[in-house]
Protein backbone atom coordinates (compact mmCIF):
# COMPACT_ATOMS: atom_id res chain seq x y z
CA UNK A 1 0.00 0.00 0.00
CA UNK A 2 2.88 2.33 0.80
CA UNK A 3 4.52 1.84 -2.61
CA UNK A 4 1.11 1.48 -4.92
CA UNK A 5 -0.44 4.74 -2.70
CA UNK A 6 3.09 6.49 -1.71
CA UNK A 7 5.16 6.31 -4.67
CA UNK A 8 3.14 8.33 -6.77
CA UNK A 9 2.81 10.89 -5.16
CA UNK A 10 6.66 11.22 -4.03
CA UNK A 11 7.38 11.07 -7.45
CA UNK A 12 4.87 13.83 -9.39
CA UNK A 13 6.35 16.10 -6.41
CA UNK A 14 10.08 15.63 -7.17
CA UNK A 15 9.38 15.34 -10.86
CA UNK A 16 7.48 18.42 -10.65
CA UNK A 17 10.02 20.43 -9.35
CA UNK A 18 12.76 18.94 -10.98
CA UNK A 19 12.42 18.23 -14.62
CA UNK A 20 13.04 21.79 -16.23
CA UNK A 21 15.17 23.16 -18.86
CA UNK A 22 15.11 26.25 -17.00
CA UNK A 23 17.80 27.27 -14.81
CA UNK A 24 16.98 29.92 -12.12
CA UNK A 25 18.68 31.35 -8.73
CA UNK A 26 22.38 30.64 -11.01
CA UNK A 27 25.14 32.41 -8.39
CA UNK A 28 27.13 34.75 -10.67
CA UNK A 29 29.76 36.84 -10.25
CA UNK A 30 30.61 40.07 -11.41
CA UNK A 31 34.15 42.29 -12.33
CA UNK A 32 32.98 45.50 -12.89
CA UNK A 33 36.14 47.82 -13.85
CA UNK A 34 33.66 51.00 -14.39
CA UNK A 35 31.88 51.32 -11.62
CA UNK A 36 29.72 53.87 -12.95
CA UNK A 37 25.82 54.57 -13.17
CA UNK A 38 24.90 52.46 -16.12
CA UNK A 39 27.19 49.63 -15.06
CA UNK A 40 25.67 49.69 -11.59
CA UNK A 41 21.92 49.67 -13.32
CA UNK A 42 23.07 46.21 -15.41
CA UNK A 43 24.13 44.51 -12.46
CA UNK A 44 20.96 45.68 -10.86
CA UNK A 45 19.28 44.42 -13.62
CA UNK A 46 20.77 41.47 -14.19
CA UNK A 47 20.44 40.83 -9.83
CA UNK A 48 16.70 41.77 -10.08
CA UNK A 49 15.49 38.83 -12.36
CA UNK A 50 14.65 35.33 -11.29
CA UNK A 51 17.42 33.82 -13.21
CA UNK A 52 21.05 35.30 -11.37
CA UNK A 53 21.50 35.83 -7.53
CA UNK A 54 25.04 38.28 -7.41
CA UNK A 55 26.97 36.13 -5.43
CA UNK A 56 30.16 37.96 -5.63
CA UNK A 57 31.71 41.14 -6.99
CA UNK A 58 35.13 40.95 -8.11
CA UNK A 59 37.99 43.10 -8.21
CA UNK A 60 40.75 41.14 -10.11
CA UNK A 61 40.45 39.28 -13.27
CA UNK A 62 42.56 36.89 -11.50
CA UNK A 63 39.52 35.93 -8.57
CA UNK A 64 37.06 35.02 -11.83
CA UNK A 65 38.52 31.41 -12.08
CA UNK A 66 39.30 31.18 -8.12
CA UNK A 67 35.69 31.96 -7.52
CA UNK A 68 34.52 28.86 -10.45
CA UNK A 69 37.35 26.19 -9.27
CA UNK A 70 35.51 26.76 -5.33
CA UNK A 71 32.15 26.27 -7.04
CA UNK A 72 30.75 29.29 -5.74
CA UNK A 73 29.45 30.67 -9.69
CA UNK A 74 28.24 29.52 -13.13
CA UNK A 75 29.13 32.28 -14.48
CA UNK A 76 31.18 35.65 -14.23
CA UNK A 77 30.20 38.73 -16.27
CA UNK A 78 33.27 41.46 -17.03
CA UNK A 79 32.31 44.84 -17.81
CA UNK A 80 34.84 46.85 -19.19
CA UNK A 81 36.09 50.44 -18.33
CA UNK A 82 34.29 53.23 -19.21
CA UNK A 83 31.31 51.23 -19.70
CA UNK A 84 29.29 54.82 -19.59
CA UNK A 85 31.48 56.80 -21.50
CA UNK A 86 31.71 54.27 -24.16
CA UNK A 87 27.83 54.05 -24.40
CA UNK A 88 27.84 57.73 -24.92
CA UNK A 89 30.32 58.92 -27.13
CA UNK A 90 31.19 55.32 -29.26
CA UNK A 91 27.72 54.41 -29.61
CA UNK A 92 28.95 50.70 -28.60
CA UNK A 93 30.63 49.07 -25.89
CA UNK A 94 31.37 45.05 -25.13
CA UNK A 95 30.60 43.07 -22.17
CA UNK A 96 32.39 39.93 -21.37
CA UNK A 97 30.32 36.19 -20.20
CA UNK A 98 32.21 33.78 -18.58
CA UNK A 99 30.42 30.46 -18.06
CA UNK A 100 31.56 26.78 -16.38
CA UNK A 101 30.59 24.56 -19.56
CA UNK A 102 31.54 21.68 -17.29
CA UNK A 103 28.12 21.08 -17.62
CA UNK A 104 27.68 22.54 -21.12
CA UNK A 105 23.66 23.03 -21.04
CA UNK A 106 23.37 25.20 -17.93
CA UNK A 107 26.09 27.26 -19.45
CA UNK A 108 24.59 27.94 -22.60
CA UNK A 109 21.47 28.24 -21.07
CA UNK A 110 22.79 31.09 -18.66
CA UNK A 111 24.91 32.66 -21.45
CA UNK A 112 21.69 32.93 -23.35
CA UNK A 113 19.40 34.58 -20.26
CA UNK A 114 22.64 36.56 -19.88
CA UNK A 115 22.40 38.07 -23.03
CA UNK A 116 19.05 38.57 -23.66
CA UNK A 117 19.10 40.47 -20.05
CA UNK A 118 21.53 42.79 -22.01
CA UNK A 119 19.91 43.21 -24.90
CA UNK A 120 16.25 43.99 -22.96
CA UNK A 121 18.79 46.68 -20.88
CA UNK A 122 20.35 48.29 -24.67
CA UNK A 123 16.53 48.98 -25.81
CA UNK A 124 15.89 50.31 -22.47
CA UNK A 125 18.57 52.78 -22.95
CA UNK A 126 18.17 53.74 -26.76
CA UNK A 127 14.77 54.70 -26.08
CA UNK A 128 15.76 58.32 -26.12
CA UNK A 129 18.59 57.87 -27.98
CA UNK A 130 19.49 59.62 -31.25
CA UNK A 131 21.79 57.06 -32.45
CA UNK A 132 21.07 53.08 -31.84
CA UNK A 133 23.70 51.65 -28.92
CA UNK A 134 24.95 48.45 -29.59
CA UNK A 135 26.06 46.39 -26.63
CA UNK A 136 28.04 43.35 -27.74
CA UNK A 137 28.43 40.03 -25.81
CA UNK A 138 31.68 37.76 -25.59
CA UNK A 139 31.15 34.88 -24.37
CA UNK A 140 33.86 32.53 -23.13
CA UNK A 141 33.68 28.76 -22.41
CA UNK A 142 35.49 27.77 -19.08
CA UNK A 143 36.63 24.07 -19.10
CA UNK A 144 34.76 22.47 -21.63
CA UNK A 145 35.29 25.00 -24.08
CA UNK A 146 34.16 22.50 -27.63
CA UNK A 147 31.18 21.77 -24.94
CA UNK A 148 31.35 18.37 -24.97
CA UNK A 149 28.19 16.54 -23.07
CA UNK A 150 30.90 13.78 -21.81
CA UNK A 151 32.36 16.14 -19.53
CA UNK A 152 28.84 16.52 -18.04
CA UNK A 153 27.76 13.01 -17.70
CA UNK A 154 30.56 11.18 -16.72
CA UNK A 155 31.02 12.72 -13.41
CA UNK A 156 27.47 11.93 -13.00
CA UNK A 157 27.85 8.64 -14.05
CA UNK A 158 30.69 7.71 -12.11
CA UNK A 159 28.49 8.22 -9.15
CA UNK A 160 25.65 6.87 -9.89
CA UNK A 161 27.13 3.45 -10.63
CA UNK A 162 29.41 3.32 -7.76
CA UNK A 163 26.79 4.07 -5.44
CA UNK A 164 23.97 1.32 -7.52
CA UNK A 165 26.40 -1.22 -7.64
CA UNK A 166 28.07 -1.36 -4.37
CA UNK A 167 24.86 -0.80 -2.43
CA UNK A 168 23.26 -3.64 -3.94
CA UNK A 169 25.96 -5.98 -4.27
CA UNK A 170 26.69 -5.86 -0.25
CA UNK A 171 22.64 -5.00 0.09
CA UNK A 172 21.91 -9.04 -0.28
CA UNK A 173 25.27 -10.67 1.34
CA UNK A 174 23.83 -10.21 4.99
CA UNK A 175 20.33 -11.29 4.05
CA UNK A 176 21.60 -14.52 1.89
CA UNK A 177 23.40 -15.55 4.52
CA UNK A 178 20.18 -15.74 6.41
CA UNK A 179 18.30 -17.56 3.82
CA UNK A 180 20.90 -19.97 3.13
CA UNK A 181 21.21 -21.02 6.95
CA UNK A 182 25.07 -20.26 7.07
CA UNK A 183 24.30 -17.10 9.69
CA UNK A 184 24.23 -19.57 12.12
CA UNK A 185 28.04 -20.98 11.77
CA UNK A 186 29.30 -17.40 11.17
CA UNK A 187 27.21 -16.63 14.74
CA UNK A 188 28.81 -19.53 16.73
CA UNK A 189 32.18 -18.55 15.60
CA UNK A 190 34.45 -16.66 18.03
CA UNK A 191 34.08 -13.52 15.19
CA UNK A 192 32.46 -10.25 16.09
CA UNK A 193 30.17 -9.33 14.79
CA UNK A 194 32.17 -6.19 13.60
CA UNK A 195 34.70 -8.37 11.60
CA UNK A 196 31.76 -10.03 9.83
CA UNK A 197 30.05 -7.33 8.72
CA UNK A 198 33.77 -6.25 7.80
CA UNK A 199 34.12 -9.14 6.43
CA UNK A 200 31.41 -8.78 4.14
CA UNK A 201 32.46 -5.57 2.55
CA UNK A 202 36.02 -6.19 1.66
CA UNK A 203 35.79 -8.50 -1.32
CA UNK A 204 33.29 -5.68 -2.97
CA UNK A 205 35.43 -2.75 -2.35
CA UNK A 206 38.19 -4.66 -4.40
CA UNK A 207 35.80 -5.45 -6.94
CA UNK A 208 34.77 -1.59 -6.78
CA UNK A 209 38.07 -0.73 -7.25
CA UNK A 210 38.66 -2.55 -10.32
CA UNK A 211 35.34 -0.90 -11.84
CA UNK A 212 36.95 2.70 -10.61
CA UNK A 213 39.77 2.10 -12.73
CA UNK A 214 37.85 0.71 -16.00
CA UNK A 215 35.48 3.39 -15.50
CA UNK A 216 38.22 6.07 -15.45
CA UNK A 217 40.26 4.56 -18.40
CA UNK A 218 37.00 4.49 -20.31
CA UNK A 219 36.69 7.73 -19.72
CA UNK A 220 39.98 9.42 -20.95
CA UNK A 221 40.89 6.78 -23.76
CA UNK A 222 37.25 6.38 -24.70
CA UNK A 223 35.06 9.33 -24.40
CA UNK A 224 38.33 11.64 -24.20
CA UNK A 225 37.31 13.45 -21.03
CA UNK A 226 41.29 14.85 -19.56
CA UNK A 227 41.71 14.41 -15.90
CA UNK A 228 42.93 17.58 -15.07
CA UNK A 229 43.65 17.14 -11.63
CA UNK A 230 45.46 14.77 -9.39
CA UNK A 231 45.33 11.16 -10.04
CA UNK A 232 45.57 10.17 -7.12
CA UNK A 233 43.36 12.32 -5.48
CA UNK A 234 40.75 10.86 -7.56
CA UNK A 235 41.34 7.32 -6.70
CA UNK A 236 41.03 8.67 -3.06
CA UNK A 237 37.95 10.34 -3.36
CA UNK A 238 35.92 7.07 -5.46
CA UNK A 239 37.44 4.79 -2.90
CA UNK A 240 36.13 6.91 0.54
CA UNK A 241 32.57 6.89 -2.12
CA UNK A 242 32.99 3.08 -2.30
CA UNK A 243 33.23 2.62 1.36
CA UNK A 244 30.34 5.03 1.86
CA UNK A 245 28.19 3.03 -1.14
CA UNK A 246 29.22 -0.17 0.97
CA UNK A 247 28.13 1.34 4.59
CA UNK A 248 24.42 1.81 3.46
CA UNK A 249 24.20 -1.51 1.17
CA UNK A 250 25.27 -3.22 4.36
CA UNK A 251 22.93 -1.07 6.67
CA UNK A 252 20.25 -1.87 4.80
CA UNK A 253 21.56 -5.74 4.46
CA UNK A 254 21.17 -6.04 8.09
CA UNK A 255 17.98 -4.95 8.79
CA UNK A 256 16.24 -6.49 5.64
CA UNK A 257 14.60 -9.88 5.92
CA UNK A 258 14.96 -11.37 2.58
CA UNK A 259 16.91 -10.67 -1.05
CA UNK A 260 14.01 -8.74 -2.45
CA UNK A 261 13.54 -6.75 -0.33
CA UNK A 262 17.17 -5.78 0.23
CA UNK A 263 17.26 -5.13 -3.60
CA UNK A 264 14.09 -3.18 -3.77
CA UNK A 265 15.12 -0.71 -1.15
CA UNK A 266 18.74 0.08 -2.51
CA UNK A 267 17.26 0.26 -5.83
CA UNK A 268 14.29 2.90 -4.66
CA UNK A 269 16.04 4.67 -2.03
CA UNK A 270 19.36 5.08 -4.16
CA UNK A 271 18.30 5.42 -7.17
CA UNK A 272 15.86 8.18 -7.59
CA UNK A 273 17.45 10.67 -5.21
CA UNK A 274 21.05 9.80 -7.10
CA UNK A 275 19.24 10.80 -10.80
CA UNK A 276 17.32 13.70 -9.25
CA UNK A 277 19.05 15.09 -6.45
CA UNK A 278 22.45 15.04 -7.01
CA UNK A 279 22.48 17.66 -9.77
CA UNK A 280 23.53 15.39 -12.21
CA UNK A 281 20.36 15.82 -14.63
CA UNK A 282 18.84 18.95 -13.36
CA UNK A 283 20.23 22.02 -11.43
CA UNK A 284 19.78 21.79 -7.69
CA UNK A 285 19.17 25.77 -8.06
CA UNK A 286 16.29 24.86 -9.78
CA UNK A 287 14.67 23.04 -6.89
CA UNK A 288 12.53 24.48 -4.05
CA UNK A 289 14.58 25.28 -1.04
CA UNK A 290 13.18 22.05 0.87
CA UNK A 291 14.53 19.72 -1.73
CA UNK A 292 17.28 21.53 -1.92
CA UNK A 293 17.82 21.04 1.62
CA UNK A 294 17.04 17.30 0.98
CA UNK A 295 20.01 16.85 -1.84
CA UNK A 296 22.33 17.73 1.51
CA UNK A 297 21.76 14.17 2.41
CA UNK A 298 22.35 12.56 -0.89
CA UNK A 299 25.78 11.19 -1.08
CA UNK A 300 25.97 11.24 -4.78
CA UNK A 301 25.77 14.84 -4.81
CA UNK A 302 29.16 15.48 -3.22
CA UNK A 303 31.09 13.09 -4.99
CA UNK A 304 29.87 14.18 -8.39
CA UNK A 305 30.98 18.06 -7.17
CA UNK A 306 34.33 16.22 -5.93
CA UNK A 307 34.97 14.45 -9.74
CA UNK A 308 33.55 17.69 -11.70
CA UNK A 309 36.29 19.73 -9.06
CA UNK A 310 39.03 17.20 -9.44
CA UNK A 311 38.38 15.74 -12.95
CA UNK A 312 37.52 18.62 -14.87
CA UNK A 313 38.32 21.71 -13.40
CA UNK A 314 41.87 20.60 -12.07
CA UNK A 315 41.15 21.69 -8.66
CA UNK A 316 43.22 20.15 -5.04
CA UNK A 317 42.05 19.31 -2.12
CA UNK A 318 42.51 22.73 -0.95
CA UNK A 319 38.81 23.21 -2.94
CA UNK A 320 36.82 19.92 -2.25
CA UNK A 321 37.71 19.71 1.50
CA UNK A 322 34.29 20.51 2.90
CA UNK A 323 32.58 17.68 0.20
CA UNK A 324 35.58 15.20 1.30
CA UNK A 325 34.57 15.44 5.39
CA UNK A 326 30.85 14.92 4.19
CA UNK A 327 31.46 11.60 2.65
CA UNK A 328 34.02 10.55 5.70
CA UNK A 329 31.01 11.92 8.18
CA UNK A 330 28.22 9.58 6.04
CA UNK A 331 30.58 6.83 5.47
CA UNK A 332 31.17 6.72 9.66
CA UNK A 333 28.06 6.82 10.51
CA UNK A 334 26.12 4.48 8.28
CA UNK A 335 29.12 1.39 9.05
CA UNK A 336 28.43 2.35 12.73
CA UNK A 337 24.72 1.92 12.35
CA UNK A 338 25.08 -1.55 10.23
CA UNK A 339 26.90 -2.60 12.80
CA UNK A 340 25.01 -2.02 15.64
CA UNK A 341 21.86 -3.03 13.82
CA UNK A 342 23.80 -6.13 12.94
CA UNK A 343 21.76 -9.09 14.86
CA UNK A 344 23.91 -11.26 16.87
CA UNK A 345 20.80 -13.54 17.42
CA UNK A 346 18.56 -15.11 14.75
CA UNK A 347 14.71 -15.10 15.33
Amino acid sequence: MLILLGMPIVEIIIFGFALTNEVKNAKIAVFDNSRDASSQSLITQMNASRYFDVEENLYSYDGIESAFKQGKIKLAVVIPQHFADDIEHLNKTQVQLIADASDPNVANTLTNYATSIIMDFQKRITNNAKLPYTIETEVRMLYNPQQLGAYNFVPGVMAMVLLLVCTMMTAITIVKEKELGTMEVMLVSPMRPQLVVMAKAVPYLVLSTVNIASILLLSVFVLEVPINGSLALLVFESILFTLLSLSLGLLISAGAESQQTAMFISLMAMFLPTVMLSGFMFPIENMPLPLRLLSNIVPAKWYYVIVKSVMIKGTGLQTIWKETLVLFGMTSFFLLLAIKNFKIRLE
